[in-house]
């Protein structure tokens, strides 16, 4: 089995503190949580197709958001 690869500043104890933190969380918690995602100032949620997120993803990475 291969080695995990962690984003920059992410490592195995950060997962899985994550993973507890999100299965601790009830239903209503959990929708609460997405629900104030989306009155976030300054971003913005949208659906794009999938063949287009490593595009997205490399202009973001450009723009050094």
């Amino acid at each position: 089995m291969s080695k995990q690869k962690f984003p920059p500043g992410w490592d195995e104890a950060r997962v899985q503190r994550l993973i507890a933190h999100y299965d601790q969380m009830d239903d209503d918690e959990l929708t609460a949580e997405d629900e104030a995602a989306l009155e976030t100032e300054g971003q913005t949620l949208m659906v794009i197709p999938t063949q287009l997120v490593p595009s997205v993803r490399e202009l973001i990475a450009k723009a050094g958001a």
